[in-house]
């Protein structure tokens, strides 16, 4: 598999990555909507227990209550954390598929080269091995530099401490 197949394949893992991400995103989002209703139904609880004089109702729900509000803590900062991990997850795909359409481009502008040059010092092929020995060196030039392109994406992914 060539380089750029494989910086392909990484762009295409990322973006499913990334779906992964907003699937999560949004099942923290239910999770810490729910533990806010029973939050509040815990101090409504509460209150109306207080309204009566139901000290033992008033204390089950003060517990409930400090149990809830705990957790939507717990839950806001993760939502945060997630959202978070996305926008640095859509910044690195960003810089993945700039990498991947430079390096396209790369491979296309050096054949195109190539071509320019030979024609304008009046070469063409000598002949058919020739001309497959030139394309199996600017095809491993091309991997080559696709291998570094990769190699540092995968450094600088890395460095970032990605889960």
């Amino acid at each position: 598999m060539s380089n750029l197949s494989r910086m392909r394949d990484a762009v295409i893992a990322a973006r499913a990555a990334l779906a992964g991400l907003r699937e999560q995103i949004g099942a923290t989002e239910r999770e810490l909507e729910a533990e806010r209703r029973q939050l509040m139904d815990a101090e409504r609880r509460g209150r109306l227990a207080g309204e009566i004089g139901d000290q033992e109702t008033v204390t089950v729900a003060q517990h409930f209550a400090a149990k809830h509000a705990n957790r939507v803590s717990v839950l806001e900062r993760q939502l945060g954390a997630q959202r978070d991990e996305l926008a640095l997850a859509e910044h690195e795909l960003a810089d993945m598929t700039e990498q991947l359409k430079t390096a396209e481009r790369n491979r296309g502008a050096a054949e195109a080269a190539d071509r320019v040059a030979a024609a304008q010092a009046g070469m063409g092929p000598v002949d058919a091995e020739d001309e497959r020995l030139k394309s199996r060196l600017d095809r491993a030039a091309r991997e080559a530099a696709a291998e570094q392109q990769l190699e540092a994406l995968k450094q600088k992914l890395g460095k970032r401490g990605r889960p």
